[in-house]
């Protein structure tokens, strides 16, 4: 198989698809591998390295999509890149389909075979490729909910983690799953008030194991949401449904009963986000004010950390991609359900249930077609 990967186009994305180690185990199976020239240089990995794992530099991307089997990208292609795409081509990547009907709708189109990271679902219900990232990502909210506190970029002025004498700062964390998590093990580092909420009793009951007396853990419910917003400085959205649309759990009328200048990271922000009044921000241009407060949603988070972010992907993506490869998509979809579980789009038809009921296509299983 030829698989190729090509320098990401999303603004301040500076993740690579794959790495050299990736490439050299590619070309030990007996594959080509193209790695558009630059691909990897932001991420710490330079054309002269690829090369010495046995890949071929590619000056152009254009190229890269017009001969590769496979691409293995980290973002969602953006629409320049979505034309390049040709029917039967497999593409690997983070898609996020559920809050874009067009780019659904193109690869349909295109008739593209589309695995998407976030989708792949284990024998155990866990989300092997999405992890990584949302351990990252929920590491770095807190981080930059910290920072955009700050005065100077309209926040209220706290010190979340306070001084003696001096109240320490409130931030609630909605959604318990792996980004929460992390969240409240970083929110919990900088000795922060941590609550956390989540509608899973089990989860929580775990947390709570976890954290002990350092978080307060709430069943989710609007009236304990409305609560907590009302005390906190920052709030951490990490709510996910994998596949589907991110539910609004924070409307555009709590803004109003929140304190001025405290901070909303939507984390959910790729899935829709879980703030009505979120929309995708950039890391060049990383938050808005609305309603006094400060939202923060930057839809590619790990992309600040290209280097750590890189690897810890393709940790993760590496395994199933050398399946792909190796035996084909159909057989290893067949032989892999994890594998089944990540194709969004098959032969021109959607694949993936909660994609198919966001976007308003038809679905169709993927098993059925293959």
């Amino acid at each position: 198989m030829i698989i190729g990967t090509t320098k990401e186009l999303k603004n301040h994305e500076y993740r690579v698809g794959i790495t050299p180690d990736n490439v050299k185990s590619f070309v030990k199976d007996g594959h080509t591998v193209l790695v558009e020239t630059n691909a990897g240089k932001a991420a710490g990995f330079v054309d002269a390295m690829y090369e010495e794992a046995g890949a071929k530099i590619i000056a152009s991307s254009k190229e890269v999509f017009d001969t590769a089997d496979m691409i293995i990208k980290v973002k969602e292609p953006e629409p320049c890149e979505a034309e390049m795409l040709r029917k039967g081509q497999i593409l690997y990547t983070y898609l996020h389909l559920a809050p874009n009907p067009e780019l659904t709708k193109t690869l349909m189109e295109k008739e593209v075979n589309a695995v998407a990271y976030e989708t792949i679902t284990d024998s155990h219900g866990n989300l092997p490729c999405l992890r990584p990232m949302s351990q990252i990502a929920g590491r770095l909210s807190i981080q930059e909910g910290a920072k955009y506190l700050e005065r100077s970029f309209g926040g209220r002025g706290i010190l979340l983690g306070g001084v003696p004498g001096v109240e320490r700062g409130k931030i609630v964390i909605i959604g318990g799953g792996v980004a929460g998590t992390y969240a409240a093990k970083a929110a919990v580092g900088i000795d922060a008030q941590v609550t956390l909420l989540d509608i899973d009793l089990n989860r929580l009951s775990y947390l709570e194991d976890i954290f002990g007396a350092s978080v307060t853990t709430l069943y989710s419910t609007e009236a304990n949401i409305e609560k907590a917003l009302k005390e906190a400085d920052v709030v951490i959205g990490s709510v996910l449904i994998p596949g589907a649309a991110t539910p609004k759990l924070i409307q555009k009328k709590h803004l109003k009963m929140m304190k001025r200048g405290s901070v909303i990271v939507d984390i959910a922000i790729d899935q829709g986000g879980c703030c009505e009044t979120s929309h995708v921000t950039t890391h060049d241009n990383p938050v808005f004010i609305e309603d006094g407060i400060v939202h923060y949603c930057v839809g590619n988070m790990p992309g600040a950390v290209p280097f750590t972010s890189t690897i810890a992907l393709s940790n993760s993506t590496f395994g199933y991609a050398r399946k792909i490869a190796n035996k084909g998509l159909e057989a290893a979809a067949k032989a892999d359900h994890a594998i089944l579980t990540g194709i969004n789009t098959y032969a021109g038809k959607c694949t993936n249930m909660g994609v198919a009921e966001s976007v308003g296509v038809e679905y169709t299983d993927a098993l059925t077609l293959l």
